[in-house]
């Protein structure tokens, strides 16, 4: 009688630990499964261009809940800069059992880690506009990337600096030399867009003929004040030879124009100056002539994608919305050149729109 009592009790316990195992491994559902909840780590909020992001991504999900019966819960978590404080955040994330993670990544070295942790958890993951390695971003089918080619903005920056030397070399070619003397501004060291926009920025006007000669070029992390230090440091030093600045986006860019006004430089002979974003107030400063043109980069379009894609993956379905823009688990949106032919001054000068 007592081994079958002992029997009967071990059998429970084995039930007890099994049914333990299986809930570890699965996702407890929720009572509120109307509502999409999506989390949201990015790298910098402060930073120019993701606060655009952030705005355009919840003024959409306000306009989807209208226009469908779905509710959409946005929970944005700022990295300020650090890796592990993010890590942590998106470990919160997660053990809150958010349905869709979207990250912008603060050290794209860190996205193995990051993706086994939502595979494990069986959440999908979308990174945007800071771009993981093809290997890391294959290690799972629920893993996507949304932004754009970094390499399509450098490109199109060297193509307004084309256009300008054609057009307008005595301004551009100052000393009349047939070299086009430049710095550059780069973003972060080691991140991918900076690294490609400082090369086909460049690589665009020496394929083009154009003679090219780099004075000097140091990272300012994306931010205006940063790049406003660095080309001071240049204008004391080297300052008579500087023809333009090439940036790799539009705060390190308006970063220089602040250099430029405070020494009073008249527009007209102010170094020609390029970035990449398309930001507000990159725009007024295209109309007014003192930077000579940007890239758009488009928000908008990017939290778009983001947020169909987010409703398509909780739902189980396609998005066929989605199509012309997707290339397996990624989605690419095309850059486009700004400059004042493009772009009317009434529009530059127009409240930006999310």
């Amino acid at each position: 009688m007592n081994r079958i009592i002992k029997s009967f009790f071990t059998l429970c316990l084995i039930s007890i630990l099994c049914a333990g195992m299986l809930t570890g491994c699965t996702r407890t559902p929720r009572a509120d499964t109307d509502t999409l909840r999506i989390g949201v780590a990015v790298y910098q909020q402060s930073d120019t261009f993701i606060s655009t992001l952030m705005q355009a991504l919840e003024h959409l999900a306000q306009e989807r809940e209208s226009s469908e019966e779905i509710k959409i819960n946005l929970n944005v978590v700022d990295g300020h800069g650090s890796q592990l404080t993010q890590s942590e955040q998106i470990d919160r994330l997660i053990a809150l059992d958010y349905d869709v993670l979207c990250v912008n990544i603060v050290d794209r070295t860190s996205a193995a880690m990051l993706i086994d942790k939502a595979k494990e958890a069986n959440i999908p993951i979308i990174f945007f506009n800071r771009e993981p390695v093809q290997e890391d971003i294959q290690r799972w089918d629920s893993v996507y990337y949304v932004g754009a080619k970094a390499e399509e903005s450098g490109i199109l920056q060297g193509q307004i600096l084309l256009n300008a030397w054609l057009n307008e070399n005595e301004r551009v070619d100052r000393n009349q030399d047939g070299v086009l003397q430049y710095v550059m501004l780069e973003g972060e060291p080691g991140h991918q867009d900076a690294m490609l926009r400082t090369e086909y920025a460049v690589k665009t006007l020496v394929e083009a003929g154009v003679s090219v000669e780099k004075l000097d070029s140091n990272t300012a992390n994306w931010d205006r004040s940063q790049a406003a230090s660095r080309m001071a440091q240049w204008m004391d030093r080297i300052g008579d030879s500087i023809e333009v600045v090439i940036s790799n986006n539009d705060d390190m860019a308006l970063g220089a124009i602040d250099v430029f006004q405070n020494m009073n430089i008249p527009k007209e002979k102010m170094p020609v100056v390029v970035g990449v974003d398309a930001t507000a107030l990159a725009l007024e400063a295209v109309c007014d002539g003192t930077m000579q043109g940007t890239v758009r980069n488009d928000a908008k379009g990017i939290a778009k994608c983001m947020l169909d894609l987010a409703i398509s993956l909780n739902r189980g379905q396609e998005a066929p919305e989605l199509e012309k823009y997707q290339d397996g688990q990624y989605i690419w949106l095309p850059y486009q050149k700004v400059t004042k032919e493009q772009l009317p001054c009434e529009e530059a000068r127009a409240p930006a729109q999310p």
